[in-house]
């Protein structure tokens, strides 16, 4: 089949090529377009994602079967749909609604032993490194006594508030081995 004076395959692979360089552009140099994609309601790497799954289904099925281009747009057009539905749900809105896929809340270090990598001045501000599972965690701290804490020295984290995190010296007592 022709359009536009131009096989069918080589409009697939035209929307192919297109679109990936597009989102290609997208992922690399997204964040400069700033709100640009907020007025419309439909995230622009569905949109690309649904002409590259759109383009690659109607390329394949010309090559492989002998069935009508007709019947081939409006199957390709259903599973592109299809898998941009699935990408949407199970991809992108799990992706935009989490924290920081860190595995920690701020909450959760009250309580927990960390060590001092920027020392902590009198009335003043350092950072503590916390080994979690999920690797190293490094936060702001201050002195809950207002106190000065050296570097290298083991602290207990005791509150959070406003980003930071107040600590006091860890005092190791003989059954930390067998806590």
């Amino acid at each position: 089949m022709y359009l536009f004076g131009t096989s069918i395959e080589n409009i697939y692979l035209i929307i192919l090529f297109a679109a990936g360089t597009l989102t290609l552009f997208q992922i690399l140099f997204g964040e400069m377009a700033g709100g640009f994609f907020e007025t419309i309601h439909l995230n622009p790497v569905l949109i690309l994602a649904y002409c590259i799954f759109f383009s690659a289904s109607g390329y394949i099925l010309e090559q492989i079967t002998t069935i009508s281009s007709v019947w081939i747009i409006i199957i390709s057009g259903i599973s592109a749909l299809a898998l941009s539905i699935f990408l949407n749900i199970f991809v992108l809105i799990p992706m935009a609604s989490a924290e920081g896929s860190l595995g920690y809340t701020e909450e959760s270090l009250k309580g927990r032993v960390g060590r001092i990598i920027i020392p902590i001045p009198k009335d003043g501000f350092g950072e503590i490194m916390i080994d979690s599972k999920s690797g190293m965690i490094s936060k702001p701290a201050c002195s809950y006594e207002n106190d000065e804490i050296e570097a290298g020295i083991k602290v207990l984290v005791i509150n959070f508030e406003n980003g930071n995190l107040y600590v006091v010296p860890y005092e190791e007592s003989m059954y930390d081995d067998y806590l």
